[in-house]
């Protein structure tokens, strides 16, 4: 049996099926851990979920920001951008089933084994959650996404405000920071304070602000964390951090990471293939 970690996606299914060849993928025999961002961007974004679906309990995705993006159009609460690709999911006749599972995906996940966690989310982890925070704040998104009041969820979603924690929040504020946390954050501050704007490379961190892996004593610094989100970065594979966004859509590569029983990187070796660029970034 093996454990793959997968960076975004973005609706690249031949390229997603390539990786799959490239490692000899069994649904029966091995699991895929998909960082979020599964649709859009690029072609083929209904050929990516229904081979997920396919899947059964052999992958474990998580929601990403177009993910998120994709639910919220289909339920009214956002209107498609001019650079989606997201019209085959919406006009499929398996819509419906399509979202219907895309709705149920996880925020976070977390594995342990051996003495080592594993803690998986698409963007980012704020410097005050330990894993356990950040699981049970993903959860009460999780909620909020499959409650019967998920549309108001959905209307209530976008915005950048407030743009840092405190547990005294409460509702839709709540909820917001939490998702811009754990799907678009890139930077903050060592306080915690998120920053959207910037979308270029560690390097490029607006006066005041640092990636949040780099800040000190944040309460995660113990635990390996693997996410996507972040295709500027490129990948990253030290100190207990691995970035498995290169860009595939861009361009770039989808990457896979075999992980051991002991959750650790297996030959700390990247498994790529190269994708062709359907659009250009923005």
């Amino acid at each position: 049996m093996a454990l793959y970690l997968i960076g975004d996606i973005q609706g690249c299914d031949d390229a997603l099926q390539q990786l799959l060849d490239t490692i000899a993928f069994s649904p029966s025999r091995d699991t895929l851990f998909v960082l979020g961002d599964l649709v859009n961007r690029g072609p083929h974004s209904e050929r990516v979920l229904r081979r997920l679906m396919g899947y059964g309990a052999a992958a474990q995705c998580l929601l990403g920001n177009h993910d998120l993006h994709l639910l919220a159009v289909a339920c009214g609460g956002r209107t498609l951008h001019r650079k989606d690709t997201l019209d085959a999911v919406l006009q499929a006749r398996d819509r419906d089933a399509m979202l219907h599972w895309l709705q149920r995906q996880a925020m976070a996940l977390h594995l342990q084994a051996h003495g080592r966690e594993l803690l998986m989310v698409h963007a980012g982890v704020l410097p005050a959650w330990s894993a356990a925070d950040t699981l049970s704040l993903a959860n009460e998104v999780c909620a909020a996404l499959q409650s019967p009041d998920a549309r108001d969820f959905f209307h209530a979603m976008s915005g950048n405000n407030p743009n840092h924690w405190s547990p005294e929040l409460r509702g839709e504020a709540r909820l917001r920071v939490i998702v811009n946390a754990l799907t678009r954050m890139r930077f903050c501050t060592a306080q915690g304070e998120m920053e959207f704007q910037t979308k270029e490379g560690a390097a490029a961190a607006p006066a005041g602000y640092m990636p949040w892996f780099d800040v000190p004593h944040r309460a995660t610094e113990g635990v390996a964390v693997a996410f996507g989100h972040w295709s500027t970065l490129g990948w990253l594979g030290h100190d207990n951090l691995y970035c498995l966004d290169s860009g595939c859509v861009w361009g770039g590569a989808l990457s896979a990471l075999k992980l051991d029983a002991q959750l650790a990187p297996v030959g700390h070796e990247l498994i790529q293939v190269q994708c062709v660029a359907q659009q250009q970034p923005g």
